[in-house]
């Protein structure tokens, strides 16, 4: 009796280890090492003006995706940051400097974006930026977006140059002014 058991156990025992050698070997799942996503806070959604201007003139705008906020960026080449003046915040309506026609923004919210420089040569009067008015900005696809959902542009009067920036909803934003452009981060949340 001693050795049967003696014998199932060695069985047992073997039949462990050879199924184990046997069985197809399984990649254990590898913890993706990803690091966290730090969000940038403190933003708000209240308007926000810088008193200043430039005669350099607008001459391209394009938008980027980033984890945290869509960036709308407009490029301002030769001029100085502390030119750079801006008016940027929510309103219930776009309406196009100079005319007061209403201009139609897709979105749950519209900021106006209001840059101190013109998009023409002051020297000339020749546009220096592609747009028209009410139209959507020129080489800016929305597509894969998060927060912008349409872009348009205001136009341009007397140096002053305006866009309609539609948003999912009424998000926090911030503006950056650096050497050649001025930079708009909405944020995804709240």
């Amino acid at each position: 009796m001693m050795r049967s058991r003696t014998v199932w156990a060695t069985t047992a025992l073997l039949t462990a280890t050879l199924g184990a050698s046997v069985a197809p070997a399984v990649a254990a799942p590898t913890a993706a090492r990803t690091a966290a996503v730090v969000c940038p806070t403190g933003w708000g959604s209240l308007g926000e003006t810088y008193l200043a201007s430039t005669t350099r003139p607008v001459t391209n705008v394009r938008t980027g995706r980033h984890d945290c906020y869509d960036r709308f960026v407009i490029d301002v080449p030769g001029a100085s940051a502390d030119r750079l003046g801006f008016s940027v915040g929510y309103v219930d309506q776009l309406y196009q400097d100079g005319s007061g026609r209403p201009i139609p923004v897709g979105g749950g919210a519209i900021l106006e974006v209001r840059v101190d420089a013109p998009a023409y040569d002051v020297d000339t009067g020749a546009s220096t930026y592609p747009g028209r008015v009410a139209q959507p900005l020129p080489g800016v696809n929305l597509t894969g977006y998060r927060t912008f959902r349409d872009t348009r542009y205001g136009g341009s009067f007397e140096g002053v140059t305006q866009f309609g920036l539609g948003v999912r909803a009424r998000l926090p934003f911030r503006v950056l002014r650096q050497a050649d452009h001025l930079v708009v981060d909405v944020a995804h949340t709240w």
